[in-house]
């Protein structure tokens, strides 16, 4: 079992930046593949952004150059550095952690983009 979860959600200007972290225990976390998916109002959930346990990472086209995602093994932690925010980003932002082919969700965390 592994548990999960997000923190670092809030309001922002468009333009500005956030950095939303994942707390990640049990099952080998520092193994585990990790990432972020999010949900806006009356969308469906969509995929962000993950690295895997060796840290390679990869985006969704729409976040590419203005959000990172990096992992600390040692806090058992990931991190999205998001930049260059926009309304559209506005969202609940999930992370996961994957283990044994099966995702973990946290709660969720709330960002909000002002024009």
């Amino acid at each position: 079992q592994v548990q999960v979860v997000e923190s670092g959600g809030g309001l922002v200007q468009a333009g500005g930046s956030l950095r939303l972290s994942c707390a990640a225990s049990g099952s080998i976390v520092s193994l585990n593949d990790m990432g972020w998916h999010r949900q806006a109002p009356g969308k469906q959930r969509e995929y962000v952004a993950s690295i895997t346990g060796g840290g390679r990472t990869n985006y969704a086209d729409s976040v590419k150059g203005r959000f990172t995602i990096a992992r600390d093994n040692v806090k058992n932690t990931a991190y999205l550095q998001m930049n260059s925010l926009k309304p559209e980003d506005t969202a609940v932002y999930y992370c996961y952690s994957n283990w044994r082919w099966r995702d973990y969700w946290g709660q969720g965390t709330q960002v909000t983009v002002s024009s």
